[in-house]
């Protein structure tokens, strides 16, 4: 028991781990972007509205435009160092002590000073000097001491230009020749350093000062619909939604911490609903492909809705997802249909910028299609529950956009175009209907209604070959679906189960009384071998169900039509005729097993009474009411109903329900006066 007990605790386990782990590792994990924009053309994807706060960041090219105008303020920094100045002068008069050669000796005086004045002004390295004469405009900041001043570019000299500036006016210009033989030029150096620490100090706060951002999107703010042409505004918010998602990606803690989240969620998701089946549909978990269909909807449109979120060209609202509870409603219960789908839906929202519409709308669409359908026997039938959930999904999305927009020209009518691809999506449940069929070994009314078509070659060759026991069957269907109807059990299923339950009599159609015409064949046969011959007819229609791929809950109705019962006729009479044998009640039994279903003792209770009321001399109220309590009781006290979930309160509504099928049936006519 207790072994029983862990290995049903180990396959919910399994079925919530393996649930989870598809979903979440189906479900986007990072913030990267799954679109392309171009600039200028429509927007070919869904319309997209943003999900959270972000900056929109200037494009690079106005990023330049500023930092250049910016630049046009940036001042560099130099250093003027006054020591060069004293090492040349005091270098100058040392190599001249005995004064300049050929020339008198206040030239000596008049050309340090002239040294003196350029190294004043400041003199700088070359290259930068070409460099910064580039823009005549350019300013410098020297810093002497503690003071710094701002200078021109252009009153600024390089060596050369200082050495030019030496022999520009009065009589050094005259003396130019002499004084050439002299070097002057080795005099001049630059005494302007640049400073680099001040300089990029004095940079990054000039560009520290340039904004990157031109303003805020605001979480759920439309930014552009399906269709509309990309604006140079629109790209720039587009571009810098991918950056914000770049950005994001690139925090592995938070990315960390959004896994756990989405596991945890769809864990308690799944938990939840593992525990709904374990403690009001425990039965399912014994019908492994039941179970299957189940957990497999789930996952498949969460597989579904990721790809469409990855792929955003397409919108999730094309997903028809009313099919899980049309498909769970068919096969199996309403409440199971809802719940699962509630399920699903909020395990797909979890993926979703908008969850809270995405899932108020959905779930309208469940309800609305668990209540329109009921039964799908007829093809109009999920035309018009397509045709309700449209409308509905259309109401509640009308619903949210009154109360979120202030004016209808601010409503985005793209979202009702998918609403109703969605609806026509739905009319595809019918075909795909079959598909679930053989993949679950489901068995739906529609198949049932194509199987009670008597031109079905079976039927057809049953009406052919064995008449009377088509006739039978055809009257056993019209029974017992009465008393199915009657006690709410499956009658479609219990009609098509009674046209086939008696196949097996095409083996040896005339040696049951139905098919005989005053011949009858038992007459050379012994007891055990007639009492074989009519038992055959459970096993031989087992075979021919295989044969023709009957679906298995057809099987079941021709393996449980007589149960455990005995071939009383054979049976008593050989009891009678040979009273002091002991007899072997194997040879009588049929193989069974007993009805399991209610459908199954409707089934049983109308053969029963069918093939006995044949048998009645006089048809009237009391005749038929006594033949029908009799064999009815007497199916109740041998245990034939044990297994099947039957009432005492459904056998008194079965027993009513013959008695006044009956009296219809064997009612009797006014006879006719002959013409005198």
């Amino acid at each position: 028991m207790k072994e029983l007990q862990w290995r049903y605790i180990l396959v919910r386990v399994t079925l919530v781990i393996v649930t989870v782990g598809i979903v979440v590792w189906a479900m986007p994990h990072d913030s990267r972007t799954y679109f392309h924009v171009e600039q200028g053309k429509p927007w070919k994807y869904a319309d997209f509205t943003a999900p959270y706060d972000f900056a929109v960041y200037k494009s690079e090219a106005t990023i330049q435009e500023e930092r250049d105008s910016a630049m046009q303020l940036y001042e560099p920094y130099y250093m003027l160092n006054k020591e060069i100045e004293e090492q040349m002068v005091e270098r100058f008069n040392h190599d001249f002590k005995d004064g300049l050669p050929d020339l008198p000796d206040n030239y000596k005086l008049i050309i340090t000073n002239r040294l003196h004045s350029l190294y004043q002004q400041g003199i700088l390295d070359q290259k930068d000097y070409t460099e910064l004469r580039k823009d005549t405009t350019s300013m410098l900041r020297i810093v002497s001491g503690k003071q710094a001043s701002n200078v021109s570019i252009m009153e600024l000299y390089s060596p050369k230009t200082a050495y030019e500036q030496l022999f520009q006016e009065g009589i050094l210009a005259l003396q130019r020749p002499l004084l050439q033989k002299c070097n002057l030029n080795s005099y001049i150096v630059a005494n302007l350093t640049y400073d680099r620490e001040r300089s990029e100090s004095s940079m990054s706060d000039l560009l520290s000062g340039i904004a990157h951002a031109s303003g805020v999107v605001q979480k759920g703010e439309k930014i552009v619909d399906r269709g509309e042409i990309v604006t140079d505004k629109t790209y720039r918010i587009l571009e810098s939604f991918k950056k914000e998602n770049e950005r994001r990606n690139e925090d592995v803690r938070q990315n960390h911490l959004s896994l756990i989240g989405k596991i945890l969620y769809i864990t308690i998701l799944m938990i939840c609903f593992t525990t709904y089946l374990s403690l009001y549909r425990k039965d399912y978990f014994d019908k492994p492909r039941s179970i299957a269909m189940l957990y497999a909807l789930i996952v498949v449109f969460a597989l579904l809705t990721a790809l469409f979120v990855r792929n955003t060209f397409i919108h999730v609202y094309i997903l028809p997802y009313a099919m899980v509870p049309i498909f769970i409603r068919v096969f199996m219960d309403s409440r199971t249909a809802f719940m699962t789908h509630i399920t699903m839906v909020l395990v797909c929202a979890g993926m979703l910028q908008h969850p809270f519409e995405f899932t108020a709308i959905q779930s309208v669409a469940g309800l609305v299609a668990i209540s329109s359908l009921r039964e799908l026997s007829q093809r109009s039938q999920l035309f018009k529950t397509a045709i309700f959930i449209t409308l509905a999904c259309i109401g509640v999305n009308m619903a949210f956009d009154w109360m979120n927009n202030d004016a209808l020209s601010q409503i985005g009518f793209s979202t009702y175009n998918y609403l109703i691809v969605n609806g026509v999506a739905l009319l595809f449940a019918y075909p795909l209907l079959y598909l679930m069929e053989k993949a679950f070994g489901f068995t739906s009314d529609i198949t049932l209604i194509e199987l009670s078509n008597t031109n079905n070659e079976l039927l057809r060759r049953m009406s052919e070959v064995a008449p009377g026991t088509f006739n039978h069957s055809i009257q056993v269907a019209n029974l017992a679906g009465e008393i199915a109807n009657k006690i709410g059990a499956k009658a479609q299923l219990v009609r098509t189960g009674a046209l086939y339950h008696d196949i097996g009599k095409l083996s040896n159609p005339i040696y049951f009384t139905e098919n005989q015409s005053g011949i009858d064949p038992h007459d050379t046969l012994n007891d055990i071998e007639s009492a074989q011959i009519i038992i055959s007819h459970v096993t031989e229609g087992m075979k021919m169900a295989d044969k023709y791929n009957l679906p298995a809950v057809i099987r079941d109705f021709i393996a449980t039509h007589h149960g455990q019962g005995k071939a009383k006729f054979f049976y008593i009479r050989y009891k009678n005729e040979h009273p002091d044998e002991p007899v072997d009640d194997l040879l009588f039994t049929y193989p069974g097993p007993n009805p399991f279903t209610r459908e199954q003792a409707c089934l049983m209770m109308a053969d029963t009474i069918e093939a006995a009321s044949r048998s009645l001399s006089d048809y009237t109220e009391q005749s038929i009411r006594g033949l029908v309590d009799r064999l009815i009781d007497g199916q109740v006290a041998e245990g034939y109903f044990r297994e099947c979930p039957i009432t005492f309160r459904d056998i008194q509504y079965a027993k009513t329900v013959l008695i006044e099928k009956l009296k219809t049936i064997y009612h009797t006519r006014v006879s006719y006066p002959s013409e005198k």
